[in-house]
């Protein structure tokens, strides 16, 4: 059974950092997936933040997030990680990790593995 797990979360002043983490264990998960993260703020929709292909070659990254935040993997390790910088007020969120067996996307609907999230707090 696939089993992925963030850490890193928690609460983090205006302009502040955090790295986010999310191990991947059990079958059939392989380093081969796409791995993204997405975040779900209160009362709205999950919505997409960034993805990256089996390789880490290719990246994806919402509009909102491009330029402050970059994901990277580790895959001898089956980790990916989130580097968020310059954090605002509307980052605010639970962010989950999710894996998917098919490519680059950032569709939801594309992702059969979730972790459980972790909450991200930006106040000033």
């Amino acid at each position: 059974q696939v089993q992925l797990t963030e850490s890193g979360g928690g609460l983090v002043q205006i302009g502040g950092s955090l790295r986010l983490s999310c191990a991947a264990s059990g079958r059939p998960f392989r380093s081969s997936y796409t791995m993204g993260w997405f975040r779900q703020a209160p009362g709205k929709e999950r919505e997409f933040v960034a993805a990256i292909d089996w390789s880490g070659l290719l990246d994806n990254y919402a509009d909102s997030v491009k330029g402050r935040f970059s994901i990277s993997r580790d895959n001898a390790k089956l980790t990916v990680y989130l580097q968020m910088n310059s954090l605002q007020a509307e980052d605010t969120a639970i962010y989950y990790c999710a894996g998917a067996a098919q490519g680059l996307s950032n569709l939801a609907a594309r992702y059969e593995y979730w972790g459980q999230g972790t909450q991200v707090t930006v106040s000033s």
